[in-house]
């Protein structure tokens, strides 16, 4: 009979270290998978002043519009710091998601506003600056398809009975998905000067 307790103790004992590892691993994963996120959101806010002080000598009447995009870049930059730490918190992924709308929705403006200024679409640095945008946005967009697949194994497993008592008694929190606020932000800035 004590033989039979001890053999149960043991089995519950093996679980709950064998979920809680499992958790771990899981938030880990998820973890690094923003990291590969944050990775290229540091590329862009790094490429846009870049983008804004080329336009800059061709786009003088159009300041508002620069001034708009700074603002939104300094935003997201400011949202992006905030959730380095913790990826699963899901305030501060609300916060880096509304600051990427605005963003990309500041980003759109600019760039249809650029389409009337022909010597600027030829200027061999905001084309280089251009390409290596489009290209980063691409790479935003992989990763946050990895990172929303991470959070669906670690939401799907924390979810699961018996695992859902103890990722509630340990602190593992739901994790939020990387979703963009709207269907125009969701299909990413066209960036474009042919």
């Amino acid at each position: 009979m004590n033989i039979i307790i001890l053999s149960v103790v043991i089995g519950c004992i093996a679980f709950i270290i064998l979920a809680q590892n499992r958790l771990v691993t899981l938030r880990n994963r998820l973890k690094n998978a923003f990291s590969q996120i944050d990775v290229q959101l540091k590329r862009r806010y790094d490429l846009i002043p870049n983008l804004v002080e080329t336009a800059r000598a061709y786009m003088e009447h159009e300041r508002e519009t620069l001034t708009a995009v700074t603002d939104a870049r300094n935003r997201a930059a400011t949202a992006r710091q905030m959730i380095r730490r913790q990826p699963e918190n899901t305030g501060a992924l609300q916060t880096l998601i509304t600051a990427e709308t605005e963003l990309n929705s500041s980003m759109g403006r600019f760039f249809a506003v650029s389409e009337n200024y022909p010597e600027l679409r030829s200027d061999l640095t905001m084309v280089q600056v251009i390409e290596e945008l489009s290209s980063t946005e691409n790479r935003i967009a992989f990763a946050r398809q990895h990172f929303n697949d991470c959070v669906m194994s670690y939401n799907s497993y924390r979810e699961q009975f018996p695992q859902s008592l103890l990722a509630n008694t340990f602190g593992f929190r739901e994790a939020a998905f990387f979703q963009l606020d709207t269907p125009e932000a969701r299909q990413g800035i066209t960036i474009s000067f042919r």
